[in-house]
This record gives C-alpha cells, structure tokens and sequence, in this order.
C-alpha cells in the first residue's frame, strides 16, 4: 500500500506541488458559493429568482474572466494572470459582504466572476507547463487533490460559521484567496519554467485555433452540458438539501465536504492505476454517466443515508471525468495556444455557471424540484452518449 502510494505521487515536479499547495489554501476558504443560494434567500430575504440572476452573474462574469485569462496566460505569461486574479479575487469577497441590495450584489458578483475565474486556464497552462505528457492527468490529479482537500475542509467549517454569521464566510473567502495570492507572488515567480524562444523558428498560424477545432468543440458542448448536469449538486444542491431535505447547514456541510474528502483519498491512486488502460473518452463518458444515479436517489427519498451514496456516486462521476477531460484538452493544444485551449474548457464551466443557476431557479419556481431532477439526468445521459460517439469517431 506505501508503495502504492509512493508510485501515485511520485516523479512530480516541486512547481506542481507548489500549485497544488496555492490551491489547497485557496480551496479552503471556499464557503461562500456552496452556502450563496442560502444566505441570498433566508439571510437576505431574495426571491429564489433573485438568486438564480445573482448566481447567473457569477457563470456571466467567469466566461469573460476566464477568456481574458487565457488571452492574457498566452501573451504575459500564468505567472501574473493567477497572482492578480487570487488577489483581486479576495479583495472582491470581502467587498460583497458589505453589500445587501440586489443591483450592487449583481454587480458584485459579476466583477467576483471575471477576477476569480482568470485563475483557471492559467493554472492549466501552468500544470502543463511543469509536467510531462506520461504524467500531465496525475499533475492535474494533484492539484484536483488540494482542491478537494481544500474543498472537505470549507464547506465542514462554512457550515459551522453558516450557522453563527453568514459574513464570516466571506471574511473566509477573502483572506484565503489573498494568501493563495501572495504565496504565488512569493514562490511561483521564483521558480517558473523558463520557456525556449521560438521567435525565430515558429510563427503563429491565425488558422490555428481553437474556435476552428471541430472535434474539441464538439467536446466543449458535451463537457458543457455534463457541467450544468454536475455543478447544480453545489449550487442548487444545498437549496434543495435545505428546503426538501430540511437538513442544517452543519448536515450539509458534511454531505458537501465527503465530495471533497474522497476525492483526496481516492483519486491520486484511482488515477493511477487506470491511466493509460483505457481511451480517455472512455473514461469521461462512463464518468458522465455516474452523476445520473444521484438524480435518481433526490427523485425517490430525501433520506441522509441515501443522499450520502448519491454523493458517492456523483464523486466517482467527476473522478472518471474530470481529470481526464482537462487531459484531453491539453493534447489538442500547442504550446503557444494552450492558454485559449484551456480558457474554452474553463468556459464550458463558466457557461454551466450561467445556465445552471437560471435552469434550477426558474424550474424550481415553475415545476418543483423533481421536473429539475429529470432535466439534469437527462443533460447527464446525453453527455454519456455523445462523448461516447466521439470516441468513435476519433478510432
């Protein structure tokens, strides 16, 4: 088992363990997205369609964010996109908790977003940067282990604080982006890559990009509507675990932290061990598939243990997903267009963050959480079945 673990982890280079260290701290203070529809709807008395726009603007603000961050990752380098987006990122939290009317939160939430969200695709670019292709999907596993890690250990403290003072979560928000920040300032710049100088022997062709890639956007749709399928168990899921459930925020706490505790045990050696024994489009559409059982269990009982396993399952969905579909988008890129490669997957995300929150809010209104529940299993199976048929066509 040690030697298991040895080979997972092992032959990965100190700037990936550097990011995943800025990721871990970052993701530790995530509180405020997990518990938002909350605190908009009982703390701040919004309708849930008030929510929904305010939670659309978020998905708004990280298509422009995370476009401007891929641009900005090609042109300047991941250095300083990821440093000024931590750091004006928390600035931002802590500007939101001082604000109460409904205008200003969407303005907020807008500007939030687009800081924020430049992060990901030079983070990406970074991570494929420090590692080797035989080793770039356990990187990406690495920092996706900080992340979660990060991610068991927020939402378990935002439930408590929830429960004493909504605005200590964006205090937590605030000066953890802010950290994550400074630690990039101070280490990252020390130890980034020099890249070799192609001025003389490449030059751009304006034909290649990723806007013209057919098949990658193909798989920006499906990865699309598999993340409005997926990200709705962190957004609207805790509504629904509120409202339907009528669980505390500790309670949820918990059932969002076990995402996030999982992952970190399981997936570095999961990852592991199945790399390379299957076609990554495989993976994904089988990944795809298992966040439709969770739907299943919120349609036929609001029991904590059933809910607990529909957790299970949602996790082994992004664990077969998700680190094998930012794998895929890095072998379609060049180095010189890995930032926009990995700005178009990081807004398939962003477009997920704006449909997600109008689909949920609006439906909920409308029809109730169960029409909701039949939607999302649907977009889930869709996904499976198109990534499926892309595999085919790439034999």
């Amino acid at each position: 088992m040690v030697s298991l673990f040895r080979n997972a982890f092992g032959g990965l280079s100190k700037q990936v363990w550097l990011l995943a260290v800025v990721m871990f701290i970052n993701r530790s203070g995530t509180m405020v997205i997990a518990f938002l529809t909350v605190y908009l709807t009982r703390k701040l008395h919004f309708s849930i369609e008030q929510a929904g726009v305010i939670m659309t603007l978020f998905g708004a603000g990280s298509i422009f964010g995370t476009w401007m961050g891929g641009k900005l990752t090609d042109k300047i380098g991941y250095y300083p996109v990821q440093f000024w987006s931590l750091f004006l990122g928390g600035i931002m939290f802590i500007v939101m908790v001082h604000l109460q009317s409904f205008y200003p939160l969407c303005a907020c939430a807008l500007c939030l977003s687009a800081f924020g969200e430049a992060y990901r695709p030079a983070n990406t670019a970074s991570i494929a940067d420090f590692s080797t292709p035989e080793n770039f999907t356990r990187s990406v596993s690495l920092i996706r282990l900080a992340i979660n890690i990060g991610w068991s250990i927020g939402p378990a403290i935002g439930g408590f604080l929830a429960a004493y003072n909504y605005s200590l979560l964006f205090w937590a928000d605030g000066f953890t982006n802010i950290g994550a920040g400074l630690l990039v300032w101070a280490f990252l710049r020390s130890t980034k890559k020099e890249k070799t100088s192609t001025k003389n022997t490449f030059v751009p062709d304006k034909n290649d990009s990723a806007f013209k890639d057919r098949i990658y956007l193909v798989f920006i749709l499906l990865a699309t509507l598999y993340a409005i399928a997926f990200s709705q168990l962190f957004t609207i899921g805790p509504l629904f675990y509120k409202e339907a459930c009528h669980l505390t925020e500790v309670q949820i706490g918990y059932l969002l932290g076990l995402n996030g505790l999982m992952v970190a045990l399981i997936e570095m050696v999961f990852i592991y061990k199945i790399e390379g024994k299957f076609r990554r489009l495989s993976l994904i559409s089988f990944g795809t598939l298992l966040v439709v059982p969770n739907y299943i269990i919120f349609l036929l009982t609001h029991n904590y243990f059933w809910l607990i396993i529909g957790v299970v399952f949602a996790t082994f969905s992004e664990m077969f997903a998700m680190p094998f579909m930012n794998a895929f988008s890095i072998e379609r890129a060049k180095p010189h267009n890995r930032g926009q490669y990995s700005a178009l997957y990081a807004m398939s995300w962003s477009m997920a963050q704006i449909s997600a929150p109008l689909i949920g809010t609006q439906t909920i209104a409308r029809f109730g959480y169960d029409a909701l529940w039949y939607i999302l299993g649907s977009l889930g199976l869709i996904a499976t079945i198109g990534f499926g048929a892309l595999r085919k066509k790439l034999v």
